[in-house]
């Protein structure tokens, strides 16, 4: 792993058109404490996490404008194949030219970091292999876990930083003024936009260090703020695709690593009908309705199940899709304390996923594990290796990744 300060660039590839005096006004007015945190930088040093975008821009020049000394680091984590990197946008020079302008227009230092090699066996490999068993992984939620608020924690702690910022929009709350005061993790102001679902593995120690300035401001505030200040990134387009896999698709991206999982083979009912043929297991996740190939039968299919083993891709109907109940895994609590008991909360499954009520009965902290269950009309449609999140209300109560699920089919 290697850092070193990076020369400054004066190119500015996203120039935004010059503000009027009125939207300079109107982005002024959102620098308040109520919307960006207090100005308590004074002789204190942040490091932000810069990825190219316009969040982690605005949330560099927040952190100056509350007094912070502020150090912008790009993790380089993925070098795309294509010689430009115009395929993935997100990753590689480009990016990496953008944090650095960025950086230059508001006059602090930029550091690169090569985080490749963690990167590609933290995150791609385990992307890779999840599928490869027919499970459905969330590699934001990876690198967040075991790249971003690991390596990069560490390595704001060795510069000697007081706290580390990152663009996301997501809110953390006080119970208290003291320092050791416990930290709650909760949902961004901008519902459009929040993102506590990929940071629930954060812990108390986690969340008294980090700050995320944005989780107060919705994104056509964080554009003004942008625009007003001249940020070089104030109209770049914001990028939709898992970052490694760019503009392709994840299933030719697995495919290319993993060609045994790209074979033919039958499309079947729970009870062992065959209905059709699939193109390859890689194409297909669980709860999928379109692209299954049957569009000859009358009825909707819903993807049940994909059996590696015999290479099936196992649908039935969006009931028997649906679940009753889940068995998971490397659980996490963002208090310090693991709960004594069950007890009830909002249930996310999948990234901005609808929340349903659901009964959670924790194992031993040991093992890490729990149960979530479901009312009768069941949960919603899941599959081994997502996320499930905790809520109360606004609040992250923890969360844990699905090994088992029961299906309505299933009984």
């Amino acid at each position: 792993m290697s850092m070193s300060p990076a020369p400054l660039s004066c190119s500015n590839p996203w120039q935004p058109s010059a503000p009027s005096d009125g939207e300079i006004a109107y982005a002024r007015s959102l620098l308040r404490e109520d919307k960006i945190g207090p100005r308590d930088g004074a002789g204190k040093t942040v490091v932000v996490a810069m990825s190219g975008g316009v969040d982690s821009a605005v949330t560099a020049l927040v952190m100056r404008e509350r007094g912070y000394r502020v150090i912008g680091m790009n993790l380089r984590l993925f070098s795309p194949d294509d010689e430009d990197h115009r395929a993935n946008p997100c990753c590689g020079i480009p990016a990496m030219d953008d944090a650095r302008a960025t950086c230059a227009t508001i006059g602090v230092p930029f550091y690169a970091v090569n985080m490749e090699m963690e990167f590609g066996e933290s995150v791609i490999r385990r992307f890779v292999d999840e599928y490869a068993s027919g499970r459905t992984p969330n590699p934001c939620l990876e690198c967040n876990r075991h790249v971003k608020f690991r390596h990069l924690v560490q390595r704001a702690k060795i510069l000697g930083a007081d706290c580390l910022a990152t663009g996301h929009y997501v809110r953390i709350e006080r119970d208290g003024p003291a320092e050791d005061a416990p930290a709650r993790l909760m949902r961004a102001v901008d519902a459009g936009k929040d993102q506590s679902y990929v940071l629930y593995t954060l812990s108390q120690e986690h969340l008294r260090y980090l700050q995320f300035p944005l989780g107060r401001l919705t994104k056509p505030e964080v554009r003004a703020i942008a625009r007003s200040f001249g940020l070089p990134v104030a109209d770049k387009a914001e990028s939709q695709e898992i970052c490694f896999v760019g503009n392709r698709s994840y299933a030719d991206f697995v495919a290319e690593r993993r060609p045994d999982l790209a074979g033919p083979g039958p499309i079947v009912t729970d009870d062992g009908q065959i209905l059709g043929e699939h193109r390859g297991l890689v194409h297909h996740t669980v709860g999928q309705r379109r692209g299954l190939g049957l569009a000859a039968n009358t009825r909707p299919w819903f993807v049940l199940r994909l059996d590696t083993s015999a290479n099936e891709l196992v649908v039935g109907s969006r009931d028997q899709a649906r679940i009753v109940s889940l068995e998971l895994t490397d659980v996490s609590f963002t208090s310090a304390s693991w709960p004594g008991g069950p007890f009830t909360s909002d249930i996310v499954v999948r990234y901005r996923g609808a929340p349903l009520r659901g009964r959670v009965v924790p194992g031993t902290r040991e093992s890490r594990t729990a149960g979530v269950t479901f009312g009768p009309e069941g949960g919603p449609v899941a599959s081994p290796g997502q996320a499930v999140v905790f809520y109360d209300g606004d609040t992250v109560l923890g969360g844990g990744t699905i090994q088992r699920t029961t299906q309505c089919s299933s009984g």
